[in-house]
């Protein structure tokens, strides 16, 4: 590193992030000692078994589940260390993190443009504002022709296009998506996989995604396999949990 350059800030990093269900008997460990560094511009995937943590792992960093324990930074902020460090956890979500899932989730009685839009909304953009950016997202997705539309009109891909700009709406730099393309087929599920590189890239964001979609595979940069709520790495640089 010379001297002009400085280090990339970690959008995520976790240390010793554990969860566990119940006690006792009953308990479950659901992550056990998780460590993991997200830096910006990376695309990774999460995979495993069903049951074996994804889902949890992802609602730990999403800061819908409380960790059992452990250390967690978002975008350089130490957001929990033992315990949360922010008192309002939905204003956290909506300043550092979008959410894509398996199905659009869409909004049957708004158009394109109110769906996005409706998030500004929450975070205080007023109405043209709001549209503004909503109508900047699509044409960036390149749906912009269907700004209009609603959800029934609306291709798979489409839907699933006008979901990923309601996830950048605020313009988080942490994307965090729950099998985005297993309801598509293998072209629109590619199609979706490269707009994510690309806004990674572009917008200097980091893109965790739970998926077991063997087609879109090759599309991340490092890959990790969740097994009884342990962390091994199956393609790049190991953090696997001792």
């Amino acid at each position: 590193m010379t001297a002009m350059e400085t280090p990339s800030i970690l959008l995520v990093s976790l240390r010793g992030i554990s969860k566990h269900f119940g006690e006792d008997e009953t308990r479950v460990d659901a992550l056990r000692n998780i460590a993991l560094d997200v830096t910006p511009g990376e695309v990774v995937a999460l995979r495993g078994p069903s049951g074996s943590g994804k889902s949890t792992l992802l609602n730990v960093i999403a800061c819908i589940l409380d960790p059992s324990e452990g250390r967690m930074e978002l975008e350089g902020e130490v957001v929990f260390d033992g315990k949360w460090l922010r008192s309002d956890l939905r204003r956290l979500r909506l300043e550092k993190i979008g959410f894509i899932f398996q199905f659009h989730n869409l909004l049957p009685f708004l158009n394109a443009t109110d769906n996005v839009a409706l998030v500004l909304h929450l975070a205080g953009y007023d109405e043209v504002a709001a549209s503004e950016r909503a109508h900047e997202l699509l044409d960036y997705l390149e749906v912009g022709n269907r700004k209009k539309a609603f959800p029934a009109k609306l291709s798979g891909g489409e839907a699933q296009r006008v979901a990923i700009a309601r996830a950048l709406a605020n313009k988080p730099r942490i994307i965090l998506a729950d099998e985005p393309t297993a309801a598509l087929d293998s072209k629109r599920a590619q199609i979706v996989m490269d707009l994510l590189r690309k806004l990674a890239r572009e917008q200097n964001a980091a893109v965790i995604a739970v998926t077991h979609d063997e087609k879109i595979f090759d599309r991340f940069d490092r890959m990790y396999l969740l097994r009884d709520g342990r962390l091994e790495d199956v393609r790049g640089v190991s953090t696997a949990a001792a």
